[in-house]
């Protein structure tokens, strides 16, 4: 998931070349979030380019750094068939608010996340197998009120279901999504989907 924020680009779970499932990260960024230490989305080596590599952020802390303010939290995961720890991310830059959810499995979220604001973007996991199920995606979606909804870590199945649940069917993929600060005034769990 790449993010750009005026001349900053940041990226959240760059896939690693040892990826089994997933092409590597291939664009250069100057912040990596790393939310699992999972192949999948600790690539954060693939998010530089030549000299220049990306300020990595992996594990719960506060950060601070190019105009981005970030919390992480620990979170739980079983993706890749074992317990793990998930570290759920809460950015703001230009003005925005993000969650990136990373490969959570779990709908519990510790106390100080869920006592923020709620995120004008939540990026969610929603396939099952290690992370979480489409309903409960959906569920936590609602539950923490976000604007704009935008899944990850599906197949077409649960991509289906976490349409039909969210009442979004008919929602098509978009190369690009660009929003700004006054878009997602009035908005409540609008899904917005990306093409790979």
């Amino acid at each position: 998931m790449k993010v750009t924020a005026g001349d900053t680009t940041l990226v959240f779970g760059p896939v690693s070349k040892k990826s089994k499932s997933l092409k590597p990260t291939n664009f250069g960024a100057d912040v990596a979030f790393v939310s699992l230490n999972h192949p999948d989305m600790n690539g954060s080596e693939e998010a530089g380019r030549g000299d220049k590599q990306p300020f990595v952020i992996s594990g719960p802390g506060e950060y601070e750094l190019m105009g981005v303010t970030a919390a992480g939290f620990p979170s739980k995961s079983t993706y890749g068939g074992e317990e793990r720890i998930n570290t759920v991310y809460a950015v703001t830059f230009d003005g925005l608010s993000l969650y990136y959810m990373g490969a959570l499995s779990e709908m519990t979220l510790p106390e100080e996340l869920l006592e923020m604001e709620s995120p004008d973007i939540l990026i969610i996991p929603i396939g099952g197998e290690g992370v979480l199920a489409p309903s409960d995606a959906q569920k936590l979606a609602v539950k923490l009120e976000a604007k704009i909804v935008i899944p990850i870590h599906y197949d077409d199945k649960s991509l289906k279901t976490f349409l039909k649940e969210s009442g979004s069917e008919g929602t098509k993929a978009e190369e690009k999504f660009t929003v700004k600060p006054k878009d997602v005034v009035g908005k409540e769990n609008e899904v917005v989907l990306l093409s790979v």
